[in-house]
């Protein structure tokens, strides 16, 4: 793959989603975007393409966040609602659910604005 293609520009690549969840570089496809759960790396360390200046600080993600969070409480009451679960089988399984669920929300919204910065920098 070329310096300036990326994984969704190739033929046999991953699509959108698995990229940002595998958290692939936007210019070299390789696995480089986050350095945490949910943070960026300073820069992909096969290429060199600087994320910072692409994420610019990460504009609504207390937005994403409490839009997550919204649709895991409305779950919640849901299932509290028709199952009627004890409150620690609720604490066990809501629990893991909200960390996973807002640590994948937060991957796919970083990973959607780097890549979009990055394919509108592009000439």
């Amino acid at each position: 793959m070329t310096a300036d293609q990326g994984p969704t520009e190739k033929k046999g690549q991953p699509g959108f989603v698995p990229a940002a969840l595998s958290g692939l570089c936007p210019r070299c496809g390789t696995k480089t975007l986050f350095h945490g759960s949910a943070a960026l790396a300073d820069e992909c360390a096969a290429c060199g393409l600087d994320f910072l200046t692409l994420e610019r600080g990460g504009r609504f993600v207390g937005v994403v966040t409490m839009l997550a969070a919204l649709v895991l409480i409305l779950a919640a009451l849901g299932v509290d609602e028709w199952l009627r679960p004890p409150l620690w089988a609720s604490l066990l399984f809501w629990g893991p659910v909200t960390v996973g669920t807002v640590i994948g929300v937060l991957r796919l919204y970083k990973a959607m604005w780097v890549y979009h910065q990055y394919e509108e920098r592009q000439p």
